[in-house]
């Protein structure tokens, strides 16, 4: 169904940091599983194809109808060669922290609340609308934070073609995000984290733990037409007529 990954960093010694690819899914009944969490190299391409073809060896036959994750150029580039009809979903939280770290900070609440009102408005022409708000607002002064915003438009707002149900979960990698601060957490406190295969086998280890406690997305009966194919616009189910237009044309002949 769906798939939400990163490239999550810990530092394993003073000159040394380990990347870890963490994938995680649904399933067809709205249940998130823990996917993959693997020691990657700087998420690259070749790194994101191994995890990909590793998922696929273990039964992954199906790609995900959409993937979220944040905008690392290795990723998208391993789906589109892997998984060519996966839709794209730029993470909203990482986006969100790009831009703001091109602004200073006196401006950062008013390009937060502008922001806002893009990711939340409720069709695609309001968010279209929203968007070309801020650039006026904010492209003169701070042209930077917003090339950053707008090279990745479309993607960003690719979770309208799914159903308004599912947006809070696919709109982010908040089920990654979340678990891993304690994954970092851990990893400060605890002194014999001197090794990648510590660091590794402990953050499986916490987020094994951690998907008992996840919650079904919301309005997971929805995944069946998600599945099939059905098409959605602004969240809302898009109605087929064409089988009723056809068998109108027959009684008239």
């Amino acid at each position: 169904m769906y798939v939400w990954v990163d490239g999550v960093y810990s530092n394993v010694r003073l000159d040394d940091r380990l990347c870890l690819l963490v994938v995680v899914g649904s399933d067809e009944t709205g249940r998130k599983d823990l996917l993959a969490v693997v020691d990657g190299y700087r998420e690259s391409e070749a790194s994101w194809l191994e995890v990909i073809e590793q998922l696929e060896s273990q039964g992954l036959t199906v790609p995900p109808k959409l993937a979220i994750g944040d905008g690392a150029l290795g990723f998208w580039k391993a789906i589109a060669k892997k998984w060519p009809k996966t839709a794209q979903q730029r993470c909203w939280v990482h986006k969100t922290a790009n831009v703001l770290n091109k602004v200073p900070k006196s401006v950062q609440p008013k390009l937060t609340e502008a922001l806002h009102e893009i990711w939340m408005a409720e069709t695609r022409q309001d968010t279209y609308q929203a968007f070309d708000r801020c650039v006026k607002r904010f492209e003169a002064k701070y042209p930077k934070a917003i090339e950053c915003l707008t090279k990745d438009k479309e993607s960003l707002l690719a979770f309208y073609d799914f159903p308004a149900k599912h947006w809070q979960h696919i709109r982010t990698t908040n089920p990654i995000e979340s678990v891993f601060a304690t994954v970092r957490l851990r990893t400060i406190k605890t002194k014999n984290c001197r090794n990648r295969m510590t660091i590794l086998t402990m953050a499986w280890k916490l987020m094994e733990t951690a998907q008992k406690k996840w919650r079904r997305l919301r309005g997971y009966n929805l995944l069946a037409d998600v599945v099939e194919g059905v098409k959605f616009k602004d969240g809302e189910r898009v109605e087929d007529h064409s089988q009723g237009t056809t068998e109108a044309a027959g009684h008239q002949i």
